[in-house]
C-alpha cells in the first residue's frame, strides 16, 4: 500500500518541480560573450585603393569608312609596329568608286583639251576681226569651266584613292592590342571601334576615388604604389589626372596615377595598390570594418555600457573606407568599447559578457574609474 501511495504522489511532485523557481531561473537568457575593442587613433593610417596598370595613351582604332570586315590580322595581346595592317574591309565597292573617279578624270581632261583648242581658234579669229567679242568670251568661259571640272575630277580621284586606302586599318603607333571589338564578317560603321591599342611608353594606374573624400585629392599629389606581384615594395607615384565628374553609376571619381615604369617594371593589366596618407588629425578615430553596420543607410556601431554591460546602437559618421578599418568622424569617444564582430546578431539593450579577441574576459574596472 505504501508503494501505491508513492506512485500516486509521483506525478504531483513532477508538476511541482517543473514550476519551481530554479527551473524558471535556468530559462533566463545568459549574457553571451561579445568581442570588444576600442577605437584606434587614425593619424598614422593610410587609405588603400586597388587599381590596374594601363598605358598612358590608349587609342580606340576604327575604320574611317563603313563596310564589311573581310580579314582580321591581329589578336588581343599581339604587339604591333607603326603602320602595321590590323584589319581590312571588302574593297569591291571601293574599287568601283575608284574606277569611276578615274573615268570622270579622263572625261574632264578631254573636255578641257577641246575647250583649249576652241579658245585658241577663237583667239586667232578675233585677231583677224572674224568673230565678235561675245563669241570669244563664250569660248573663254567654256575653257574656264572645263578647267574647274578637271580640278574637281582630280580631287574626286584623290578622295576615291583615300577611301580605298581607308579599307585597311593600320596601327597609328607601336603598342599592344588591348581589346578586340569586331570580328571578320561583321559590318561596321565609320568610326565604330574595332581595336583598342595600348601605346608603348608610359604606364599608369587607374583607380576610383570615393565621393565623400574627393576633396583630399589634387593633381600632382604624392602617392605610393605597390604591385600585387611585389608585395611590400613601395614605389613613388603621383596623381596625374582626376576626373571632374563622378561616374553616374558608381558615384566614384576616376583617377590616373603616374609612376616611373623603368623602375617599377609593370606590365599591362597587372593589379596594383595605391597608398594615400590620410593626413588625419590626432583626434580622428578608426574602428574595424566588421564593427560597422548600417540601418537605412545610416552607419552605426554597438557601444557597451560598462556599468550595466549592455549594448546600445550608436549612430556614427564615417570617412572613406580603408582596407581593414573605417575612420569615424563623429559619434564615438576614445574610451568607448564597441563590438568588433557578429554585429548582425545583436539587439539594443542586450546584456553581454565582454571578451577580447583571445576570448579572455575584459577588465572594465579601469574604464569605470576613468569615467568617474
Amino acid at each position: 500500500m505504501y508503494r501505491s501511495f508513492l506512485f500516486a504522489a509521483l506525478p504531483l511532485c513532477l508538476a511541482l518541480t517543473a514550476c519551481s523557481p530554479a527551473e524558471s531561473h535556468n530559462d533566463e537568457e545568459k549574457p553571451r560573450p561579445a568581442v570588444m575593442v576600442r577605437p584606434q587613433i587614425a593619424s598614422a593610417q593610410q587609405d588603400v585603393f586597388p587599381g590596374e596598370i594601363h598605358a598612358r595613351y590608349e587609342s580606340a582604332l576604327a575604320f574611317r569608312i563603313g563596310g564589311k570586315i573581310s580579314r582580321r590580322l591581329v589578336e588581343v595581346g599581339d604587339r604591333v609596329a607603326r603602320d602595321q595592317p590590323l584589319a581590312e574591309l571588302s574593297a569591291e565597292d571601293l574599287q568601283l568608286q575608284l574606277d569611276s573617279a578615274r573615268a570622270r578624270l579622263h572625261s574632264a581632261e578631254a573636255e578641257q583639251r577641246l575647250a583649249r583648242s576652241e579658245l585658241e581658234r577663237y583667239r586667232k579669229l578675233r585677231e583677224r576681226q572674224l568673230v565678235s567679242s561675245s563669241q570669244f568670251d563664250t569660248a573663254q568661259t567654256r575653257f574656264d569651266a572645263s578647267s574647274a571640272q578637271l580640278k574637281q575630277a582630280r580631287a574626286q580621284l584623290a578622295v576615291a584613292r583615300n577611301q580605298a586606302d581607308y579599307a585597311v586599318l593600320k596601327a597609328p603607333q607601336a603598342g599592344v592590342i588591348a581589346q578586340r571589338q569586331a570580328e571578320a564578317g561583321q559590318v561596321v560603321a565609320a568610326g565604330q571601334a574595332v581595336f583598342a591599342l595600348a601605346a608603348d611608353g608610359e604606364r599608369e594606374v587607374r583607380i576610383d576615388l570615393p565621393e565623400q573624400g574627393i576633396g583630399r585629392f589634387a593633381v600632382g599629389q604624392e602617392l605610393a604604389l605597390e604591385l600585387w606581384s611585389q608585395p611590400g615594395q613601395l614605389f613613388p607615384a603621383r596623381l596625374r589626372e582626376l576626373s571632374p565628374a563622378a561616374d553616374p553609376a558608381s558615384r566614384t571619381f576616376e583617377a590616373r596615377v603616374a609612376f616611373d615604369n623603368k623602375v617599377v617594371g609593370a606590365e599591362l593589366g597587372q593589379s596594383a595598390r595605391v597608398f594615400v596618407n590620410t593626413g588625419a588629425s590626432a583626434q580622428l578615430l578608426a574602428v574595424p570594418m566588421s564593427a560597422v553596420t548600417a540601418d537605412g543607410g545610416q552607419p552605426f556601431v554597438w557601444v557597451l555600457d560598462p556599468l550595466r554591460q549592455t549594448l546600445h546602437k550608436t549612430p556614427i559618421t564615417v570617412g572613406p573606407y580603408g582596407e581593414e578599418q573605417v575612420p569615424v568622424l563623429t559619434g564615438l569617444q576614445p574610451d568607448d568599447w564597441i563590438v568588433a564582430a557578429g554585429t548582425h546578431l545583436l539587439r539594443d539593450g542586450q546584456a553581454v559578457r565582454p571578451v577580447d579577441r583571445m576570448n579572455r574576459p575584459i577588465d572594465l574596472d579601469r574604464s569605470l574609474a576613468h569615467q568617474e
